[in-house]
């Protein structure tokens, strides 16, 4: 009987169901923990420390990005400041701005999200190197935003880069449930 349930839980078309739920409750779980407890994370001298290297070092990326690839004319003030001569305009790369809290998702996404150890040792600091690389894509993008269409600039940063974050995040956890998790493989014969 207990053969006849493992094979049936094994074949049932349900998992890819299961696994959504999974994410999207450690996803809200992760973002109800994080904003009930933003005060004592904010509070975290480690915490500001972190991610205002993380900041210094997404400006620092992004500035030779739009001087040195994407030949922006700027001038580079500090704190973490990128200013652009073509309009006059500048954006400030800020502790908020850092990538630091999806970092914190992904770990906790892919910590509890079922799957082998030998493969969350690697995926999960990857995961966050992603992150880091989408956040300076993120800003160099705000960039463009702010020299060609800087009365948009407030829409195209929280109504499409800022979600691109967790278009990236899915596109992660995509990954690891089809090569590397899901409930699925839990129930599947060795």
């Amino acid at each position: 009987m207990i053969h006849k349930t493992k094979e049936y839980l094994a074949h049932n078309r349900l998992w890819p169901m299961i696994d959504v739920l999974i994410f999207v409750v450690i996803t809200l779980g992760f973002h109800k923990i994080w904003w009930m407890f933003s005060a004592q994370i904010y509070g975290l001298s480690s915490f500001i420390t972190v991610s205002n290297w993380l900041a210094a070092t997404v400006y620092a990326a992004s500035a030779w990005l739009d001087a040195h690839i994407f030949r922006m004319d700027i001038v580079l003030y500090t704190p973490n400041v990128i200013h652009f001569n073509a309009n006059n305009t500048a954006i400030n790369v800020n502790e908020s701005c850092s990538g630091f809290k999806q970092m914190w998702q992904v770990l906790v996404l892919f910590l509890l999200f079922p799957g082998p150890w030998k493969y969350k040792l690697w995926y999960i600091p990857m995961g966050m190197v992603s992150m880091f690389l989408v956040n300076v894509l993120r800003i160099v993008g705000l960039s463009f935003a702010m020299i060609l269409w800087p009365q948009h600039w407030d829409f195209i940063h929280l109504w499409i880069l800022r979600p691109f974050y967790y278009v990236v995040i899915f596109i992660l956890w995509v990954i690891w449930v089809e090569k590397f998790g899901g409930m699925k493989r839990y129930f599947e014969k060795p």
